[in-house]
């Protein structure tokens, strides 16, 4: 004991003597406020407790309350003057959030700072990237806190595209006059993977484009007929069959007339599904991925991968369902819109955010996840930031291309976590043990928003009107639904009566 002790104390003494630690005086004052007497004794026992189980001693200030008032008012005023001398890290730890100013001259509210009651105003445009990634539990309002963002972006004349797992964004884009794409097996709103960007940027290559498309498909194909290869069982192919399907893909373009030759695709006819079969059939040795790939062009599956291109990205705010997909083909559809997506978004330059809402589906196979991971990498150089939103953290963090994509993004917001999953949360953004009980204890709405290298604790907030369109509590939407309803019923029956006062009466 007397030995650790000393090697403390001599540790401190070199600290010192090298300028690493400095000593100051240091007072710890604590004002307390309750409504009557009662609570008042109330929370001063928890803190009492709370400080105790600490192995902190704490003491009321009686005969000096006035004084320790006055000491704890924002005057720098210290009237007790009781001070003990401490070095710089425990007193570092005395203040355990480092609160930032994110107020800026543009940009949109994204909410209230919680310790000095800043606006937090910010442009996510302005930082190295306009990436960013949302952590919370369920229920704890991270799709509430990005239909706002959505809401003010759009305000802002930002074109938003989101991808709604649970069709949460239905509301948002009828107040908005949005396009709502539903995209299921049943549906007409189909997405050929086949597409190729429509415009060539200055020294892009016709053969470099196809080149991409084609290892873009190839991810796809992993996902939809891929066999589990290698000890760890990822999903792909046999050395043969990959050689196979990097030459059936090219054959495919080119039998439409897309070659390296081409000039412009501007209005070449992209192949479908149908067609890629159709060359697979003809090769040697392709007999077993066409028995896999015939469940996508003819048999159950066949309705959503295999037809022209039939949506259309003609609105400022246009939104992907796919609560209507079985979970076998949320993986599949979503990266084929995400494909998409990204095929318009190089064809024209302009300020776009992609919205991915439970993005742990796209973690969860590597081709995916490595797929989303290269669109974050790349959507600066065409002006787009894609936000992915999560409440399976430990899937997320757990994917070596989910860090990748957080170490990618500038903007982090975390939200409530639980106690399961904090400590990855704790240990991936380097937070104090203060920032880990905010996130414990966070209401609804509440959280920690980074930028940059700034960061602050946030309080979501939305006008009544705001609220009214972007909110997600059922209770809230179900009377809505009912007052809607009944304004209908009001409507259709004074047009009625307004019809049969009308009505001559007969002679």
């Amino acid at each position: 004991m007397a030995e650790t002790a000393l090697r403390d104390i001599e540790d401190l003494r070199d600290a010192l003597t090298q300028g690493i630690e400095h000593f100051f005086q240091f007072a710890f004052y604590l004002t307390i406020y309750g409504k009557d007497m009662d609570e008042l004794d109330k929370f001063s026992q928890q803190v009492e407790s709370l400080f105790g189980s600490k192995l902190i001693y704490s003491k009321s200030g009686f005969y000096q309350t006035e004084q320790g008032f006055n000491s704890t008012i924002p005057l720098g005023n210290d009237e007790l003057m009781i001070t003990y001398n401490m070095n710089t890290s425990p007193i570092a730890a005395s203040f355990p959030f480092i609160s930032s100013d994110l107020t800026s001259d543009n940009g949109i509210l994204y909410g209230v700072n919680r310790h000095n009651n800043s606006l937090i105003i910010f442009d996510r445009f302005s930082l190295q990237n306009a990436n960013s990634v949302v952590f919370a539990t369920s229920g704890a309002g991270k799709s509430y806190t990005i239909k706002l963002e959505i809401l003010r972006s759009l305000m802002m004349g930002v074109d938003v595209i989101v991808i709604d797992p649970e069709m949460e964004y239905n509301h948002l884009s009828d107040a908005v006059g949005g396009t709502y794409i539903n995209v299921s097996l049943a549906s007409d709103a189909k997405v050929n993977p086949f597409d190729l960007p429509r415009a060539i940027g200055e020294g892009t290559k016709v053969e470099d484009i196809i080149r991409s498309a084609v290892i873009t498909l190839k991810g796809l194909l992993r996902l939809m007929i891929g066999v589990p290869i290698g000890e760890q069982g990822k999903l792909g192919f046999t050395p043969e069959e990959d050689s196979i399907l990097d030459r059936a893909l090219i054959e495919t373009y080119a039998k439409k007339d897309i070659t390296p030759d081409t000039k412009s695709l501007a209005d070449v006819e992209p192949p479908v599904m149908n067609d890629f079969k159709d060359v697979l059939e003809g090769m040697e040795g392709a007999e077993n991925i066409v028995a896999r790939l015939k469940k996508y062009t003819d048999g159950t599956f066949s309705g959503l991968l295999n037809s022209p291109t039939t949506v259309a990205m003609n609105n400022q705010f246009v939104v992907f369902s796919v609560r209507d997909l079985e979970d076998e083909l949320r993986s599949v559809s979503i990266y084929s819109i995400v494909n998409y997506i990204w095929n318009v978004v190089r064809s024209e330059r302009k300020k776009r955010i992609l919205v991915i809402d439970e993005a742990w589906w796209l973690m969860q196979q590597e081709e995916s996840a490595k797929f989303i991971f290269a669109l974050v990498k790349r959507a600066r150089k065409y002006f787009l930031g894609v936000t992915t939103i999560t409440q399976d953290v430990a899937d997320f963090l757990g994917s070596p291309y989910g860090q990748a994509i957080v170490t990618n993004s500038s903007i982090q917001l975390l939200m409530k976590q639980s106690p399961s999953g904090v400590e990855r949360v704790v240990n991936t953004f380097n937070l104090t043990d203060g920032e880990k009980f905010l996130l414990l204890e966070s209401g609804v709405g509440e959280g920690i928003f980074f930028a940059g290298q700034k960061h602050a604790a946030i309080k979501v907030v939305a006008s009544y009107t705001e609220d009214q369109i972007v909110t997600t509590n059922p209770q809230q939407l179900l009377e809505m639904e009912k007052a809607r309803k009944a304004i209908e019923n009001q409507v259709s029956a004074e047009n009625e009566a307004a019809a049969e006062a009308a009505t001559p009466a007969p002679v």
